[in-house]
């Protein structure tokens, strides 16, 4: 059994906190995955698991073994894409995540292209704005908005997102506008909110003179799908915490204005997640590259379309 193996192992074994799910991962027997641990615990003379019968925790050499192991498999995998061509003939079926938003505007549209160009590769397309479980799921990639839960997974950084607090130009005769986030608060005005599953109260961190705050967002509209909400403020029901690509044409033709300017939204990360196993896949690989490329571009169009005044 190679060493470079067992390091696979471990590293699936740590990120999925199971013998038996990292061996199903890795195609393995329960077995095997045990039997690769222990001969990288007996050549590292280091307890890297703490096992009981119903639980499996990292001890604090494993938890720094992590780190490392991490780095070796990628520094292997960018060693071997320099000696070998990932490009010839991708096969099979990719299973992507997204947010509504950025699927629709800004994934949907350049997977035909990417077909072209891989003609015997398959993109099934998942678009909700639910956080999704990568593993439970049977995803390769899953592109985000904000910061995910799950550590154990590898992040790709796309861009920081601009963001904008947003309302039709009816409700802000009709109700204000106002300068910040205490007005908006204060002034009782109806916030249109995207609903996540476990959320218990939504808030919207703004930046104000003292830094990033936390302001309570409540209102009476809400909703588990970003573009429906676009919509409520299209329609004048209220304010919209929005990035800019989603609504440049709207800020542009000036149907959406910004609100409480002087405590504009923090930027949100839009990141691609992973996991190791599937950054190896190159038909992964070619796609998150590929999409990232173009994405990048489209997003940086869109905001300056629909660039706010400094």
């Amino acid at each position: 059994m190679s060493y470079l193996d067992n390091i696979r192992t471990f590293v699936r074994v740590y990120e999925l906190g199971s013998m038996s799910a990292a061996g199903r991962d890795l195609r393995v027997s329960p077995a095997v995955t045990s039997s690769r641990i222990s001969q990288l615990e007996e050549h590292l003379s280091v307890r890297l698991f703490q096992r009981t019968t119903r639980s499996l925790t990292p001890t604090e050499q494993g938890k720094a073994f992590y780190t490392g192991a991490c780095e070796i498999l990628e520094a292997v995998e960018n060693a071997e894409a320099q000696v070998v061509n990932i490009t010839e003939n991708p096969k099979g079926s990719l299973y992507v995540a997204a947010p509504l938003g950025v699927g629709r505007r800004l994934i949907a549209p350049q997977v035909p292209e990417f077909l072209k160009l891989y003609p015997e590769v398959n993109v099934r397309l998942r678009l909700t704005d639910r956080k999704v479980d990568l593993t439970t799921e049977g995803l390769d990639l899953a592109f985000f908005l904000g910061q995910p839960e799950d550590s154990n997974l590898r992040i790709r950084k796309i861009a920081d997102v601009e963001r904008v607090l947003c309302a039709a130009p009816d409700y802000v005769k009709a109700r204000g506008n106002p300068a910040n986030g205490d007005e908006l608060i204060s002034g009782g005005h109806e916030c249109l909110n995207l609903r996540f599953p476990g959320a218990t109260e939504f808030q919207w961190r703004l930046m104000t003179e003292e830094g990033p705050k936390r302001f309570r967002a409540s209102g009476r509209y809400e909703s588990d799908d970003g573009d429906v909400l676009t919509d409520w403020a299209l329609g004048g029901h209220g304010i919209a915490l929005k990035p800019i690509f989603e609504i440049a044409e709207h800020l542009k033709a000036r149907r959406l204005v910004p609100v409480a300017t002087r405590t504009p939204p923090e930027p949100i990360q839009m990141a691609c997640l992973f996991t190791h196993r599937k950054r190896q896949d190159p038909k992964t690989r070619l796609f998150m590259e590929f999409i990232i490329e173009r994405i990048s571009a489209v997003v940086r169009d869109a905001e300056k379309r629909g660039q706010l005044p400094r």
